[in-house]
């Protein structure tokens, strides 16, 4: 199971360095893991992937068990042979995407009825469901099976998804999982700072090897996601690993270090970069524009990396005529970009540095 060592705490705030251990390695934190949906992170391999040492990929629990399915991945020797990736692998439980994708589905105390998105086909996912699919997957990273409430909500619907995700939480506790798994479990709440701590202190309970914060960055302003965080960090165990679900973007990741947050996941460097979109050093910069047709500079001038060394004017073309290298190419960009930014603020936090690397971020992403 997960093993988590503190190495150093932030002498001016709460960020902390940690070691994530897992059966397929070890983790530095805080991290970042690219987001591998359908066994597969977009447009690049698993190759691309380990030079640019992505060290923990994450898996969508509601898309496998669409597709492929459950028995073809079983079949394979689980997710890590089908893929062929080593290292480690966090699965989500595919709550969110039941409740954000499906087609048309029905909560109940037991679970969600839902018609699949891709054909209308119907299903079932409840916590023993998920936990079914998860350990299939073996995963070494495991979430419980939670209700995701929407923003804006009424109060009496994010209470009621806390008193959910409590109930299907004690049931995701009570599944016997792989040996080498471990499960954390999901906080939600909205922006409700009352109900946050409810359901954090019932979570604590129950003793998850973890603690992921979900239901943030689906809407609120910032100011409550920090607000939140804020609020949340005092009542969280220190010596557990916390995940905040879904962020976000550079300023997102350096405000959620700075409240005590280990792990970090987001489509924003995959999906910006299918728009053509490339996150650097320099800032975020629309890679299609005309200005970019004669610039011979290096895509990113202060990152070492493959995709960086190649011009602007190189990748810009590869775009604009639909080539799937300019696609790649953008890709491992942002990835680098955002493995290369979680290196550097390891390394504030390790030289006392992280308040002057908070404000070199500032200006350089202020959003």
């Amino acid at each position: 199971m997960v093993g988590f060592d503190i190495l150093q705490n932030d002498s001016n705030g709460r960020a902390r360095l940690g070691k994530i251990k897992t059966a397929h390695g070890e983790i530095e934190t805080p991290m970042f893991m690219p987001v591998g949906t359908r066994a597969s992170v977009k447009t690049v391999t698993n190759q691309q992937l380990l030079d640019i040492d992505a060290q923990i990929i994450l898996g969508n629990t509601y898309h496998l068990m669409l597709r492929p399915g459950t028995e073809i991945i079983a079949e394979a020797g689980g997710l890590h042979q089908f893929m062929r990736w080593e290292r480690p692998i966090l699965t989500d439980s595919g709550g969110f995407q039941v409740f954000s994708l499906a087609n048309m589905n029905k909560i109940t105390d037991d679970g969600v009825f839902f018609r699949s998105h891709i054909d209308g086909s119907k299903h079932f996912l409840g916590p023993e469901e998920s936990m079914g699919v998860q350990k299939v997957l073996g995963s070494d990273i495991v979430m419980a099976f939670d209700q995701c409430p929407p923003y804006p909500c009424p109060r009496s619907g994010v209470e009621a998804a806390v008193e959910r995700t409590e109930r299907w939480a004690r049931r995701c506790r009570d599944y016997s999982l792989q040996e080498h798994q471990s499960l954390f479990g999901i906080v939600q709440g909205g922006v409700y700072a009352d109900l946050r701590r409810q359901s954090t202190e019932s979570l604590v309970a129950m003793d998850f090897d973890g603690y992921a914060i979900g239901g943030l960055s689906v809407g609120e302003p910032m100011d409550l996601m920090y607000q939140t965080l804020d609020d949340l960090e005092p009542h969280l165990p220190k010596h557990k690993p916390r995940y905040l679900m879904g962020v976000g973007t550079p300023r997102n990741l350096v405000e959620a270090v700075m409240r005590g947050i280990d792990i970090f996941d987001c489509v924003m460097p995959t999906r910006n970069a299918r728009n053509g979109t490339a996150f650097t050093w320099e800032g975020k910069i629309n890679i299609s524009a005309g200005r970019y047709a004669k610039d011979f500079g290096p895509l990113d001038p202060h990152l070492d990396s493959y995709a960086s060394q190649f011009s602007r004017a190189y990748v810009r073309h590869l775009i604009n005529v639909d080539e799937v290298t300019g696609l790649t190419l953008v890709t491992l960009q942002n990835l680098a970009f955002y493995l290369d930014f979680m290196r550097q603020m390891r390394q504030a936090i390790r030289e006392g540095a992280l308040d002057a690397f908070y404000q070199r971020v500032c200006a350089i992403y202020p959003n």
